[in-house]
């Protein structure tokens, strides 16, 4: 099976897994409902954003569409790029399997971003339902990120002597996040930690071919 295939595989199962959970949580559950999974640090809690990965915001409506839109071009640049990387059998699977999580990961917050408004009510006192009769909650590009995953593993309080945050309730893990966060963030950790210089030797390969050099006579 080819890098390419291969690739296409991981993508799909990412993507089916986030949407499927996503629609799961959005025709279930409304804001702010919560599912115990493990004791006191796994938990299904639902949010929603209007701006990055884990719940970071970008504020307002123009930075909402802004957002959308530098995502639309982020994931078709990653897409090129993973495109002609998985081409070349020379290059390690564990890289191309990076950039497909980030690729998948990607495209997945993007669904929700473009789509998710149109199709869905909106889900605050309420168990949102899809494709209603009057219409989503948003416009096309204004849609809110899912999030569901909490994972409070340490929760204790900040000594009383530090300054600022002392007395402060300290809580890590506190971002939610979900399945298309988790691929990115893993594709990302893998590529600084393995795959760094190797990202690095491609990039100036790809930059010297782009001024017309041939970088085997450099």
């Amino acid at each position: 099976m080819t890098h390419t295939k291969k690739s296409l595989i991981i993508i799909f199962i990412i993507l089916i897994c986030d949407q499927v959970l996503k629609i799961w949580i959005k025709t279930t559950m409304s804001i702010g409902d919560e599912i115990v999974v493990f004791g006191d640090w796994f938990i299904l809690h639902f949010v929603e954003n209007n701006g990055m990965a884990f719940g970071f915001e970008f504020g307002g409506e123009l930075g909402k569409m802004f957002l959308s839109i530098f995502r639309l071009i982020a994931v078709t640049a990653i897409g090129w790029y993973l495109f002609k990387l998985a081409k070349r059998n020379e290059i390690p699977f564990g890289f191309i399997v990076s950039i497909s999580l980030i690729f998948a990961g990607a495209i997945g917050n993007i669904i929700d971003s473009l789509f998710y408004g149109m199709i869905f009510e909106h889900s605050y006192g309420q168990v949102s339902s899809i494709f209603p009769e009057g219409g989503g909650y948003e416009t096309f590009l204004h849609g809110k990120v899912v999030d569901m995953f909490y994972v409070p593993i340490i929760n204790g309080r900040y000594p009383d002597w530090l300054p600022f945050f002392g007395g402060n309730e300290f809580i890590f893990f506190r971002p939610v996040f979900n399945i298309a966060d988790s691929a990115i963030t893993t594709g990302i950790f893998s590529i600084l930690i393995f795959y760094r210089k190797y990202f690095n030797e491609i990039g100036g390969e790809e930059a010297k071919e782009g001024r017309g050099q041939n970088p085997d006579n450099i």
